[in-house]
């Protein structure tokens, strides 16, 4: 069965995907999106979402357990908590059910078609998709192909995924807490992950390849991350590696050529993601890659004529946010619209206790790129906001450039740290200054103070010892 022929059609409804459709849909082009599971993809079903879910549950219960103890710095007393995990998996689960049945609804609205199935490209132009069932596969048509694929959990060798090895996924489906767990990767997924747990009360060891935890993100970041994760109990371990199971949980290889064993109960394998590529038919087009992933121009166009390609398929950083922005674009290039891609910073924000977020150039990419800047920082113990939570750890340190005083970069650490991606993020776009920061007038009490008070540290003019 060919259905007739579709202006767009959108291979996959992650954020990239939905994004691309629902932006069509609503320029008025005939539009189809094909995806083989929940609306949502990964981020929505089993990533962003659900982690958050379950990480707000964790610093719920743990607030209970201080107040229990009787260790709340505020006075604050309650009796003995305990926390049903399987309903709040079940919580989580019609939560993200209900996110689902909005994009469908959104969908609908700009007036997606949308077919549930697995699509396979035959050609540029041509999709078919298996559905359930008896029916035949049906031939989808379009002049303007969007591939939005994402991407899957990558494995290591002698610990394939099963059993007591579990992906992100696999993990934010426990209905029954572990009483060990060790994390397989110090990078963001299992620092979210593991001091979720560790806050539920499963014991948790964090195994690292490289010298030190969160390797890709500035090295200033991570010790108040750290010292947090001791202070719940987790044991982490740099240079170290797992080079397979044992009956009782896994082998270890450190750096100097130590050997050694730990117990788990269960192993969260989280050392990255690659781009979903097989069963597709990607690899039947005539594609320029990358490596793994699909090479694009400035306006998300693969190397064939008519085909674009988003989200995780297209490289790093592999965020829903950036498949979003790239969704749209896409729609609106397919539209006639002069866009491309030219976003200044894409923020990139870790969930762990406490939040980190990096937004722009780091003073070490400044450094590398052999560009004079001006630093400054701001430690939250002075923020009166941060005092009032009674949690005033962390800081936040920016970068610009010293000739014209433009903001490049800001780094953060520290609690609801990622509600400050966006004020960093539009600082950088729209090219303030030093001396804008300044000026703004900031609402106090309130932790978005502390990027006013780092740009007039840059200017010598602190308000803060």
């Amino acid at each position: 069965m060919t259905d007739p022929l579709y202006d767009v059609l959108v291979l996959g409804a992650g954020p990239g995907g939905y994004a691309a459709a629902i932006r069509a849909g609503q320029l008025g082009l005939r539009t189809v999106v094909v995806e083989s599971a929940q609306l949502g993809g990964t981020c929505l079903n089993v990533g962003c979402i659900p982690s958050k879910a379950l990480i707000h549950a964790a610093d719920t219960f743990a607030a209970a357990v201080r107040s229990s103890a009787g260790s709340d710095p505020m006075g604050i007393r309650a009796g003995t908590p305990s926390i049903d995990l399987a309903a709040t998996v079940a919580w989580k689960d019609r939560m993200v059910g209900r996110l689902s049945s909005g994009i469908g609804a959104l969908l609908a609205r700009a007036g997606v078609t949308t077919v549930t199935g697995w699509g396979r490209v035959l050609d540029g132009k041509t999709v078919e998709v298996e559905s359930d069932g008896p029916h035949p596969p049906r031939l989808l048509q379009a002049r303007n192909l969007v591939l939005a694929t994402g991407s899957r959990p990558v494995e290591l060798p002698g610990l394939p995924f099963g059993g007591p090895v579990a992906t992100s996924t696999d993990a934010l489906a426990w209905c029954d807490l572990p009483d060990d767990l060790v994390v397989v990767g110090g990078g963001y997924i299992g620092l979210e992950l593991g001091t979720a747990f560790a806050k539920l009360g499963t014991a948790v060891t964090v195994v690292e390849a490289t010298d030190r935890l969160l390797p890709s993100f500035d090295a200033s970041l991570v010790p108040p991350i750290e010292r947090r994760m001791r202070q719940l109990g987790c044991t982490v371990l740099t240079r170290t590696k797992v080079t397979g199971q044992t009956a009782t949980g896994v082998r270890t290889l450190a750096a100097d050529g130590t050997a050694g064993e730990l117990t788990a109960g269960r192993v969260l394998v989280a050392v990255g993601r690659a781009p979903s590529v097989e069963g597709w038919g990607l690899d039947d087009l005539d594609l320029d890659r990358d490596g793994p992933f699909v090479r694009i121009d400035d306006r998300c166009r693969t190397s064939m004529t008519g085909v674009y390609a988003v989200g995780d398929l297209t490289g790093d950083p592999m965020l829903a946010h950036r498949a979003i922005a790239q969704g749209r674009l896409v729609a609106e290039v397919i539209a006639g619209q002069p866009r491309r891609w030219d976003n200044v910073c894409i923020p990139e924000v870790v969930f762990t206790d406490p939040e980190l977020v990096c937004v722009g150039m780091t003073p070490e990419q400044a450094r590398q790129a052999d560009v004079d800047t001006i630093e400054a920082s701001f430690p939250y113990t002075a923020s009166g906001r941060a005092s009032t939570t009674a949690d005033p750890s962390g800081f936040v340190h920016l970068v610009a450039r010293r000739h014209d005083h433009v903001l490049l970069g800001v780094q953060g650490v520290g609690a609801q740290m990622s509600e400050l991606s966006a004020t960093f993020g539009l600082a950088l776009e729209m090219g303030a200054r030093l001396e804008d920061l300044a000026g703004t007038i900031v609402a106090h009490p309130t932790r978005a103070e502390a990027l006013q008070e780092a740009a007039l540290a840059a200017l010598g003019a602190p308000m803060h010892v």
